[in-house]
């Protein structure tokens, strides 16, 4: 084979290659947004954000590849590569990532509470400690201003009758 003929073959596997990442990328994507609920702001800025970096590296490998010229068959190798990738891997991959994902933020978010008991418990018997002293300091508090109140108004009784 020629050297333009392989190095056209190389382009169009970047970009197949090109559009299995972008796929790729974005299940991942998707997989974030199972486990974690999105808002519609939330979930446009990160489709802007991730459609704005695929653009930008679209436009590297095509900078690199092909002096920045766009090609058709470019963009149907990407086309291609997005279309293989779903075909086989469809909508299985989001589906026991996020479920892998769960399970295993469930296990450390347990493994957290067994481990942070006694720490807990610790807190509210300190709590309880605290607001309990807290009463008593207050009842305190007021028993000792009844006290010099009276002792106040005894001394103004003594010396007014001087």
């Amino acid at each position: 084979m020629s050297r333009e003929i392989v190095q056209e073959l190389t382009f169009f596997t970047h970009s197949v290659l090109m559009g299995l990442v972008i796929t790729f990328i974005y299940d991942w994507i998707r997989v974030l947004r199972r486990l974690f609920k999105h808002g519609t702001v939330l979930t446009s800025v990160e489709d802007l954000l991730f459609w704005l970096a695929c653009g930008i590296g679209v436009f590297y490998m095509l900078y690199r590849e092909n002096d920045g010229t766009l090609r058709w068959f470019a963009i149907l190798g990407a086309a291609i590569g997005m279309f293989f990738y779903k075909l086989v891997v469809q909508d299985a991959f989001i589906n026991v990532m996020s479920t892998c994902i769960h399970k295993i933020m469930w296990f450390i978010f347990r493994l957290l509470q067994i481990v942070l008991k006694p720490l807990k418990s610790l807190y509210f018997t300190g709590k309880t400690f605290v607001l309990h002293m807290g009463k008593k300091l207050k009842k305190c508090k007021e028993f000792i201003k009844k006290r010099l109140t009276g002792l106040l108004k005894t001394i103004r009784m003594v010396l007014c009758k001087r």
